[in-house]
């Protein structure tokens, strides 16, 4: 991007500007008085400005464009040149956020060195703000369960709309790389991620940081909002805004334009909102703590993205992808898992989800073996202690229950993991337990174990209809 945009009311300064600059490789547009200077604006932004303080026959001076411009665009940079320069117009100019001034008559050699400095600088602003906005072009969801292909079947859905989707889940589940996914592959994907976790920022802050802020003699600060302008605005755990932004934030999804705090100009943007919660807002509504209105202003799509407890089918995926992305990005060892280790996990407790996972293999890679496969030894709780490796550690009520009853519970409880682990598919499940199947269907009844589909996929829970 090497457009700039030349603002003198002297004509030959501002052609003979634009000839240096062509000769070195810029492209250039004039204008000479400030109705031209707010047209040549309006056709596209440049990359720099080159503006002079005092405009003959014009309703706005250098300083009152300046000080447009940063109100409304802050991301373009503006050089200040007069010929009537001093101190005082100096520092009012970098007040008002110009990158620098020269005075006129000027150095050529000078100038170019500025222009270089301030084209370099834009860069490198725009660059920091794709690194924050987060690279999303390579999202990929991970999984082959029924819950979760249920689950993708319905970001596939929405993200050529642009409806607003509120992702609901228990920690750790993902929201945030689904609404990336969504971002990613919708209309908007060339336009900014931006990201807020509502948890994270005090009230005090919250919306200075979304709606950005402006003072008199310094620069405009631009707020989350306009960061995603032609993008997607993502609002994690928006359970946690404050009553007062709430308020502020349902008039943006109504009016698509706000005013920055300490500031007077609507701010007009294009914006979509991809929310999530592991709370029940419908509960925070009844507590008083979550405007009704705001939730269904939100709440347009629902989409529930489900817990490992769900999908656990798709445990050893996640952990061999986190094992490739640990390789890649950090050099950590790519080590395969054995069966016993894929089996293991997809017994254990997650309450973190996917995030938990996500450490405890990070853990398994930097404490383990630089080789071989990752065993279910060193998977955590796992560990032979002093009891000895052959020994089962037993806890909890079933060590206060006869032998029958005990082995009872235990045969029960193996099971349901065992079925719900291979997605109610009682084949797989008969052949990995080594019995046949019709015996495993005898045990299952004189259990109390029955199977059953929610939510498009199969799983097994003990019957409780007899029970007194």
């Amino acid at each position: 991007m090497t457009d700039i945009l030349i603002v003198d009311d002297e004509r030959d300064i501002r052609e003979l500007i634009s000839d240096i600059l062509e000769d070195e490789g810029f492209s250039t547009r004039l204008a000479g008085t400030s109705d031209e200077c707010v047209a040549a604006l309006a056709d596209g932004l440049p990359a720099l400005m080159i503006l002079d303080i005092w405009l003959k026959d014009s309703d706005m001076d250098g300083i009152d464009i300046l000080t447009k411009v940063k109100r409304e665009t802050p991301q373009v940079p503006v050089v200040i040149i007069s010929g009537h320069g001093n101190i005082e117009i100096a520092v009012a100019a970098i007040k008002q956020g110009a990158y620098d001034f020269i005075e006129k008559p000027f150095n050529i050699d000078q100038l170019l060195v500025v222009i270089r400095r301030a084209m370099e600088t834009s860069r490198l602003r725009r660059e920091n703000t794709e690194l924050r906005r987060g690279d999303a072009s390579s999202i990929e969801l991970i999984g082959q369960s029924q819950p979760f292909k249920l689950f993708k079947t319905q970001l596939d859905k929405v993200t050529k709309s642009n409806g607003r989707v509120m992702l609901s889940g228990p920690p750790g589940s993902g929201k945030e790389t689904a609404a990336r996914y969504l971002h990613s592959n919708s209309h908007r994907a060339s336009g900014g991620f931006i990201t807020l976790n509502c948890a994270s920022v005090d009230a005090q802050h919250m919306e200075t940081l979304l709606f950005g802020a402006e003072s008199q003699g310094q620069p405009v600060q631009p707020g989350l909002l306009e960061q995603a302008d032609g993008g997607t605005l993502y609002l994690d755990e928006i359970a946690d805004m404050p009553m007062d932004t709430q308020a502020k934030i349902l008039r943006v999804l109504v009016d698509q334009q706000f005013q920055r705090v300490g500031g007077s100009a609507l701010v007009s943007v294009d914006v979509r909102i991809v929310s999530s919660t592991a709370r029940n807002l419908e509960n925070e509504i009844e507590q008083g703590r979550f405007r009704e209105e705001l939730y269904h202003r939100l709440n347009v799509v629902p989409v529930k993205v489900p817990g490992l407890e769900e999908r656990r089918g798709d445990i050893p995926l996640l952990a061999e992808a986190f094992i490739e992305r640990f390789h890649e990005t950090e050099g950590l060892p790519k080590r395969p898992l054995s069966e016993e280790a894929a089996a293991l996990l997809q017994t254990m407790q997650w309450p973190g989800n996917a995030r938990q996972l996500r450490n405890v293999m990070e853990r398994v890679l930097i404490l383990g073996n630089e080789s071989g496969e990752i065993g279910p030894n060193e998977l955590p709780g796992n560990r032979p202690e002093d009891s000895g490796e052959d020994r089962v550690v037993l806890a909890g009520p079933i060590t206060q229950l006869p032998l029958r009853e005990a082995r009872e519970m235990f045969e029960r409880e193996y099971l349901l993991t065992q079925i719900n682990r291979f997605g109610g598919n009682i084949s797989r499940t008969a052949n990995f337990v080594g019995m046949e199947r019709s015996a495993l269907h005898r045990k299952l009844k004189s259990l109390s174990v029955v199977t059953a589909t929610k939510a498009g996929a199969r799983i097994a829970t003990v019957d409780t209809s007899s029970d007194p």
